[in-house]
C-alpha cells in the first residue's frame, strides 16, 4: 500500500526500556551463594530508578501507555512492576521512592511476560560459570506474573515466543529476534502504545534497527528508546508505516552516533 500521500489515522508509540540496576554488578559475592546466579534481582537503587522512570513516563511521554511486555528475567519483571505501579497509581506520589505502598488502578494498563524479550542466550551476556548445569533455566511464568501489581496481568495474551530461546543462540539471531519482537508485538496491538521491558542489547537493537547508520555504544540502567510509526486506514483495513526513532543521543540514557555512509559496508 502506497501511504506516501495519505494522512495517518493515528500514530503508534513503542517504548523499549532496559531493566534497572542488577545486584551482581554491585555485590560480586552474591553469585557465590545464589541459587539462581544466572537470574539476578535488582538492588534497591534499581527499584528506585525503575519507579522514577515510570513516573517520568507518566508525566513526560506525551501519550498514554496501554500495554507492557516484559522479559521473564527477574530484573526485568521487578523493573516492570515498579514502572507499572508508577503509571497506574491512583494518585500522584512525588515523594514515593518505589511502588511498594502505592495504590494503583489496575484497569489503566495490562502486562504480559514475553520470552522473545529475554536476555541474549549466550556467553556474550551470561557467564558460562553461572549457567544452570542441568540446562534447566527454571522460569516459572506464573511465579513471575505474581510479582507484578495485582490485577494488571493479562492472562489472555498469547505469547509470540512459546518458550525461552535455546542456549548459545547466535548473536546475529539474537539481534534479529529483538528487532522482530518489536515489530510482531506492535503489529499484534497496532491500536495501542506499548512499553517493552528488556535488556541492554534489546534497547540498542531497537534504536539501531530503525535509525539508519546508528551505532549504539552505551545503554544505561532504565535507559529507553522511543519509536513511533503512522497507522493508516483504508476500507476498514489498517496498515503501518515505518518506525522512526524519536530519541536523541544521551537524552534517555542511550548514547549513539551516526556512522558516515562511507564507512558502511
Amino acid at each position: 500500500m502506497d501511504s506516501s500521500n495519505q494522512t495517518p489515522e493515528f500514530y503508534q508509540n513503542v517504548v523499549v526500556m532496559r531493566h534497572g540496576d542488577r545486584i551482581d554488578n554491585f555485590e560480586p559475592l552474591w553469585i557465590s551463594t545464589a541459587t539462581r546466579p544466572w537470574d539476578p534481582p535488582l538492588v534497591q537503587q534499581g527499584r528506585v530508578r525503575a519507579f522514577s522512570t515510570g513516573h517520568k513516563f507518566r508525566h513526560n511521554l506525551g501519550f498514554p501507555l496501554h500495554r507492557v511486555f516484559v522479559s521473564p528475567f527477574l530484573r526485568c519483571v521487578q523493573t516492570a512492576a515498579e514502572v507499572v505501579s508508577a503509571l497506574s497509581a491512583v494518585d500522584d506520589h512525588p515523594n514515593a521512592l518505589t511502588g511498594e505502598s502505592v495504590t494503583i488502578d489496575p484497569s489503566k494498563l495490562k502486562v504480559s511476560v514475553e520470552y522473545g524479550l529475554c536476555e541474549m542466550m549466550s556467553r556474550e551476556a551470561i557467564r558460562l560459570d553461572v549457567t544452570p548445569k542441568d540446562g534447566n533455566w527454571g522460569f516459572d511464568i506464573s511465579e513471575r506474573e505474581a510479582m507484578l501489581p495485582a490485577g494488571t496481568v493479562d492472562t489472555n495474551v498469547e505469547r509470540v515466543y512459546k518458550e525461552l530461546p535455546k542456549w548459545e543462540e547466535p548473536v546475529l539471531r539474537t539481534r534479529a529476534r529483538y528487532k522482530q519482537i518489536v515489530k510482531d508485538l506492535a503489529d499484534k496491538y497496532h491500536a495501542e502504545n506499548l512499553l517493552l521491558v528488556t535488556h541492554g542489547e534489546g534497547v540498542g537493537v531497537a534504536l539501531s534497527s530503525f535509525k539508519k547508520g546508528a551505532i549504539v555504544y552505551e545503554v544505561d540502567y532504565c535507559a529507553y528508546v522511543e519509536l513511533r510509526r503512522p497507522i493508516f486506514k483504508k476500507d476498514q483495513t489498517f496498515t503501518a508505516g515505518e518506525f522512526e526513532v524519536l530519541t536523541q543521543t544521551g537524552q534517555t540514557g542511550v548514547s549513539y552516533y551516526i556512522q558516515s555512509p562511507s564507512f558502511e559496508q
